[in-house]
């Protein structure tokens, strides 16, 4: 295996459902010598507690399991993140059966008995799929991308420097970006345990839009802010 696919699995955190306890254990201890951390779930309602509380960073699931299937799992996770890497375990080769879930956006099915090869060569797929997640393009303005894992701000290719605050707001715009951001938001999110005062956000805001080349920042008095 590549050196540096076992470096980037180091940093992955994966949750496994699977109802059959045998399997999901020895599969569980063979991945924990190469991933961050497994978490266990033997069915589906558990796996989506889990995924709600830990967030990881792909979900391993089989179809049939009591509660809630490998399918509705999935649906559910999807009406809130459309992003996360889906790897769907089946014993089936029913064509039917399968392009339900093939339409909730799966990295890949992988039919049983499992092999590691093969679930490592899709986790390597994961990854590529996790690391274009964390650029994020502006709505407003495509010539912007952000790269959250990188805290790197650019336009047409072009570092724009930013400092730590500036980041912390401007990651808050683009998580909102389809609506106004308030002061309150900004006081909780950029200035955490610091008094967020009237002149301080208004120098924050004025250097920020000194460095941006367009100007894409509004603000709606006594509101807050949004992209324009």
């Amino acid at each position: 295996m590549q050196k540096e696919l076992l470096e980037k699995l180091q940093n992955l955190t994966i949750l496994y459902a699977e109802d059959e306890i045998g399997i999901r254990e020895n599969i569980s201890d063979s991945l924990s010598y190469y991933v961050k951390e497994v978490y266990q779930a033997s069915n589906g309602e558990e796996a989506y507690n889990i995924y709600l509380d830990k967030k990881p960073d792909i979900i391993l699931s089989d179809i049939h399991m009591p509660i809630l299937n490998g399918i509705e799992l999935v649906k559910k996770v999807r009406q809130i993140d459309r992003q996360i890497p889906v790897i769907m375990i089946t014993a089936h080769t029913d064509k039917e059966y399968l392009l339900e879930a093939v339409e909730q956006r799966l990295e890949k099915y992988i039919v049983k008995p499992i092999e590691l090869e093969v679930l490592f060569e899709v986790f390597k797929k994961c990854l590529d799929t996790i690391e274009f997640n964390k650029k994020i393009t502006l709505e407003i303005d495509s010539n912007y991308v952000y790269d959250y894992d990188k805290k790197e701000l650019k336009y047409k290719n072009e570092i724009v420097l930013l400092n730590k605050k500036e980041i912390s707001f401007f990651e808050l715009l683009i998580k909102n970006q389809n609506r106004i951001v308030s002061y309150e938001e900004l006081q909780d999110k950029v200035w955490i345990d610091d008094v967020m005062t009237d002149s301080a956000l208004r120098s924050l805001v004025r250097n920020l839009r000194k460095k941006l080349p367009t100007d894409i920042i509004l603000n709606l008095s006594g509101i807050g802010y949004r992209f324009v």
